[in-house]
C-alpha cells in the first residue's frame, strides 16, 4: 500500500491538566513548504510551538524548549505511525500551570498529532515512473493506443530516420502491464529505456 499525504489541512485540540494543545497538520512536498507552514501557524504568544515533518527520507523535528525528546520526536513518531508522508505537524501548547512530566508531554504531543492525522482527509501518494520508448513508424498507432489506454502522459515526442521516440510518465505500478501490452501490440518492436537502467536491446526495426 502506498503511503498517504493529506488532501487538506487538519487540526485537533487537546486539553491536559489545563494546558491546551493545538495540533495543525498540512501536506508538504518539500522541507521549504513544511517550514513555511510552521512560520505561518506558530503562535509567538504560546508557550511552545513544537513540530515535525516527514518528506520521504527527509525529516526534522523540534522540541522548541520542551525537555529533549518529549515533543518533536513523538510528533514525528505519530506521522510515521499513521503511515503519512509529505506531511508537517505543528503542535502548539499554552501552559496551564501544572507540569505534566516527561511521560505526560510525550503522550500529549504525540497523542494530539496522531489524532489530528487520524481524522485528517488523505490522498494516496502515487509513485511515478518515466520511460523512453523507441519504435518504428509502422507501430505509431498501436503504441499511441496502448499509451492512451493506460493514461500515460506523453512528452518530448521526436522522429528520425529510424522511427519515433517518446518520453512517457505513468504510475510505477502500471509499468509491468504497459510493457507487456506494448510487446504484444508491436510484436516486441518497441525499445523501452528507463532512466538509470541499462538500455534495452534494440528492437528489430
Amino acid at each position: 500500500m502506498n503511503p498517504a499525504t493529506l488532501s487538506e489541512r487538519a487540526q485537533h485540540t487537546l486539553e491536559v491538566k489545563h494546558s491546551r494543545f493545538l495540533a495543525l497538520a498540512a501536506p508538504a512536498a518539500s522541507p521549504d513548504a513544511a517550514l513555511a507552514f510552521l512560520a505561518e501557524v506558530a503562535d509567538p504568544a504560546a508557550t511552545h510551538n513544537c513540530w515535525a515533518y516527514r518528506i520521504g527520507a527527509q525529516y526534522r523535528s523540534s522540541d522548541d524548549g520542551e525537555p529533549s525528546g518529549t515533543a518533536g520526536r513523538p510528533i514525528l513518531a505519530a506521522i510515521d505511525g499513521q503511515g503519512c508522508d509529505q506531511v508537517v505537524v505543528v503542535v502548539t501548547r499554552w501552559y496551564g500551570g501544572i507540569k505534566l512530566g516527561a511521560g505526560g508531554l510525550v503522550r500529549a504531543y504525540g497523542g494530539a498529532a496522531a489524532e489530528c492525522l487520524r481524522r485528517a482527509p488523505r490522498r494516496e501518494l502515487v509513485t511515478y515512473a518515466e520511460l523512453e520508448l523507441a519504435y518504428p513508424f509502422a507501430d505509431t498507432g498501436a503504441v499511441h493506443a496502448t499509451l492512451n489506454a493506460f493514461g500515460a502522459e506523453k512528452a518530448d515526442e521526436r522522429f528520425d530516420a529510424a522511427g519515433a521516440r517518446v518520453r512517457i510518465r505513468l504510475p510505477a505500478a502500471q509499468l509491468p502491464a504497459l510493457k507487456a501490452q506494448l510487446r504484444d501490440a508491436t510484436r516486441n518492436r518497441v525499445r523501452l529505456d528507463e532512466p538509470g537502467a541499462p538500455p534495452s536491446p534494440a528492437p528489430p526495426f
